[in-house]
């Protein structure tokens, strides 16, 4: 008997072989990954999102803009051409959780940022047909409406502290001020114009 007819006849030593050639594929897929600066090092002028920021990101997650908005462009040229630069690693060393998405009921958001004026963002958000007049994106006008919830602001940015975002101790202190009569509109505004800044010009 040969030792695959062994192997293929004992439940016990077929399980374990299959352990072992998992195991060592999924290490030499991942265990370089995390010796690449490219995927473990921001790219240069990264900055960690700003309390007013954070507190939009919250507010993207919250409203469900992920399940219809990717923020991830592919190195294609149909997607490059249509977006911009494709995205990278780097760009995302300070996104906790990543909300890359595969999505497209809407354009990507990579890089929006910077690209309409707030006015614009505001209505948009508002009404988007205001401003895209085939659109199907619901209207958020509520936000516009809500004050920012400053009560945990300093609690998350630490949090993010403790995990490596480098946020000083004076930003942390500052951040309700940053939020203090801020409505939701302008924290959402503020996260949208802050996307893919960071490769701006490439």
């Amino acid at each position: 008997m040969t030792l695959q007819e062994r192997i293929e006849k004992n439940i016990g030593l077929l399980i374990i072989g299959v352990v072992i050639v998992i195991s060592v594929g999924g290490l030499v897929q991942i265990l370089p990954l995390f010796f690449q600066t490219s995927t473990t090092l921001p790219v240069e002028g990264l900055k960690p999102y700003s309390a007013l920021q954070l507190a939009g990101r919250d507010i993207y997650i919250r409203e469900g803009c992920v399940g219809c908005h990717s923020q991830m462009i592919r190195p294609f040229r149909a997607e490059t051409e249509r977006y911009g630069h494709y995205s990278t690693a780097g760009e995302f060393i300070y996104d906790r959780p990543f909300l890359w998405g595969s999505k497209r009921t809407g354009p990507d958001l990579h890089r929006v940022g910077e690209r309409y004026s707030d006015d614009w963002h505001i209505a948009h958000l508002i009404n988007p047909r205001d401003v895209v007049p085939e659109s199907i994106m619901p209207g958020y006008p509520w936000l516009a409406e809500t004050n920012l919830d400053q009560s945990d602001i300093q609690q998350r940015m630490r949090g993010l502290q403790y995990l490596g975002h480098p946020y000083s101790d004076e930003d942390i202190a500052n951040a309700p001020e940053q939020l203090k009569d801020k409505t939701e509109i302008d924290a959402l505004v503020a996260y949208l114009q802050s996307l893919g800044t960071a490769l701006k010009g490439i």
